[in-house]
């Protein structure tokens, strides 16, 4: 141990708080504490184990310093964050790297490895004068299991603590256990200088840089959970660059069951898909069970491929979050649970309000803007401020849901038997449509992902924007490599998953959706009865569609809807000139962003475009389902 931290920290800490430390004989993490402790100046430091009493002691604290304030049902809390800190900061987050790497990183956001050593340590000289920080451990996925990581977080902020608390597995003792001493995650977080709201100040001075190298993610002046908490983004860059190295996978998908109470078995599938794709609402999707909404690590585990939860809770967004189209959630938010809930109105009754909630909501309260909010109150550019930000949360933990699957914290994770992509487009791919194999779905359903703009996206609506993978904002090493070990993962598993994609935005001629929300649900059982082998398919140029008596049958039983073979018909005609423009488009953003692509991945698409145009010259564009052999 560091003598010069040693003395410093028996200074800082309580005897209690030292004793902790210590205990663990970690001296990679008594020196990691002891640096940004000497770096960042807090006036004391609390160091927490797994206990009740110190979650509890983080929870008081937070109210103490108004950083949450108590609602009205036990346990629920409302944290608000400054008006210019209630989203990510994309552009201040950046990969520390190597000059001579940089190159090879493509489109990833980077800055030169020692001027973002200099410029964060500059930042974070002194930060937390006058404060104190709290140390926490944590376990990302179950602990002491073969998915598991330790993460090590100093935070001057016990809204941050609080957060982590929920979202993730507490960790001292897993730290304990851990055979190398030496892996971990680590993060130093600073809201840095609080205005008279206790929000953060120096808006100017925000930054969040991830050192891929020493596995440390810093995060100066923010607030926003999205900015600070290190454990959820940030950990999963990390999480990439280290599964890259090591030959597993992290990805940015949920991972659910889904029952079958006839066949008396449940299949689990996970699910990637951009922002405004459906990822939540298939997780959620009632009768399914739930055992991860965000994150997941793949593992071979014995020849069987695996999947675990990196996380404990949810961090979700509340906007639209109602009775009807989440029943499970809206519940859990309306019960007496410990829940944080950010940036939305708090009424007169002090409870929380949101926008789209299906129920009527107060005139008047205090809000993301401030206290005194009322309806139609405009802010500085004369802008009229809703109720609620259109990125407000939520934070639970799992344990409170309803529909939480029994094996979500199995140390093995889940055995993976179907791997979904979802994406959004009007005119182009068919509802669901299975790969042939998972080199085809990997390079031709999931690299050639994209997500059609909407409403809500300041720009042109119905632009097709590029989303490779669901994953692109989040890759920490190049794309290419990236591909490459998503192809590779594979090997040496008994029983490939089957890949499926999914589109639930398909329109019809009159412009409308061609199915309601709840459609979701065939296609997913539609994927099991496939995964299980019991329902027929007719080929396409790009993979497998369903025939349509299972799918009227499956509507019928699911849902209790009649599914015309009409709209059966126009659903899943392919659609060669849309399919050959698709793949144009991410044939050219891969040559201009991609400079490590793999050969096989054009070798493909070069494949997939050859069928196409034969099938088109035989067929013409619009092939109808059962005619394509």
């Amino acid at each position: 141990m560091n003598t010069e931290y040693e003395s410093l920290l028996k200074q800082k800490m309580s005897e209690e708080s030292y004793g902790k430390l210590a205990a663990l004989q970690n001296e990679k993490l008594f020196n990691f504490v002891g640096e940004y402790v000497t770096l960042c100046e807090p006036d004391t430091v609390y160091m927490c184990d797994d206990s009740d009493k110190d979650a509890a002691y983080v929870v008081s604290r937070t109210l103490e310093l108004g950083e949450e304030m108590p609602l009205a049902r036990p346990g629920q809390t409302m944290h608000y964050d400054g008006y210019g800190d209630q989203a990510r900061d994309k552009a201040n987050t950046k990969f520390m790297v190597a000059a001579d790497n940089i190159k090879a990183m493509g489109d990833l956001n980077c800055i030169e490895y020692e001027e973002g050593l200099a410029e964060i340590r500059r930042i974070a000289k002194g930060i937390m004068r006058g404060k104190q920080a709290i140390v926490k451990l944590f376990c990302e996925c179950p602990t002491m299991s073969p998915f598991s990581i330790g993460c090590a977080q100093i935070t001057d902020s016990s809204y941050v603590a609080h957060s982590e608390d929920m979202l993730y597995r507490r960790g001292y003792e897993h730290f304990k256990s851990m055979k190398d001493k030496d892996d971990f995650f680590r993060f130093c977080h600073s809201a840095g200088r609080l205005d008279e709201r206790g929000c953060t100040a120096d808006l100017t001075n925000r930054r969040i840089y991830q050192d891929i190298e020493t596995m440390t993610v810093y995060s100066m002046n923010a607030q926003y959970a999205g900015n600070s908490v290190g454990l959820k983004k940030h950990s999963m860059r990390l999480a990439i660059k280290k599964s890259g190295a090591e030959g597993w996978l992290c990805e940015h998908m949920f991972i659910m069951g889904c029952p079958n109470a006839a066949k008396k078995r449940a299949t689990y599938f996970c699910g990637a898909y951009p922002s405004a794709c459906g990822k939540t609402a298939t997780a959620m999707l009632p009768g399914e069970t739930i055992v991860g909404d965000d994150i997941a690590y793949f593992r071979n585990i014995n020849g069987e491929f695996r999947a675990a939860n990196v996380e404990r809770g949810i961090f979700g967004i509340i906007k639209d979050v109602n009775a009807k189209d989440d029943p499970v959630i809206f519940k859990t938010l309306t019960e007496p649970h410990e829940t944080i809930f950010s940036n939305v109105l708090t009424g007169p009754d002090n409870n929380p309000y949101w926008v789209g909630m299906g129920m009527e909501t107060p005139k008047e309260g205090s809000n993301h803007s401030g206290p005194g909010w009322s309806e139609g109150k405009k802010d500085a550019k004369g802008n009229t401020i809703p109720l609620a930000h259109g990125n407000s949360r939520y934070t639970i933990r799992l344990e409170y849901l309803d529909n939480l699957d029994p094996e979500w914290n199995n140390k093995n994770g889940v055995l993976v038997k179907g791997v979904i992509f979802g994406g959004r487009d009007s005119h182009t791919s068919v509802p669901v449509e299975e790969s042939v194999d998972w080199q085809d779905g990997i390079i031709i359903k999931a690299c050639t992902l994209e997500s059609e703009t909407t409403s809500a996206t300041l720009g042109k609506e119905g632009v097709l924007v590029p989303q490779p993978m669901a994953n692109l904002d989040l890759i920490s090493y190049p794309v290419g490599q990236y591909v490459q070990n998503n192809l590779d993962f594979i090997k040496g598993i008994k029983n490939v998953p089957k890949v499926f994609a999914m589109n639930y935005f398909l329109r019809n001629d009159q412009d409308q959706f061609c199915t309601g929300k709840l459609a979701k649900k065939v296609w997913l059982h539609w994927g099991e009865l496939r995964v299980h082998g019991e329902a027929d398919t007719y080929p396409t140029p790009t993979g497998l569609i369903p025939h349509y008596e299972d799918l009227k049958r499956l509507f019928k039983e699911l849902l209790n809807e009649d599914y015309s073979e009409e709209d059966y018909r126009y659903q899943f005609q392919f659609r060669c000139d849309a399919w050959l423009a698709k793949l144009a488009r991410a044939t050219a953003y891969f040559k201009k962003t991609v400079p490590d692509c793999p050969a096989i991945v054009y070798e493909t698409w070069d494949n997939s475009r050859r069928r196409i145009e034969q099938a088109k010259a035989q067929h013409g564009d619009l092939i109808l389902p059962g005619t394509y052999k």
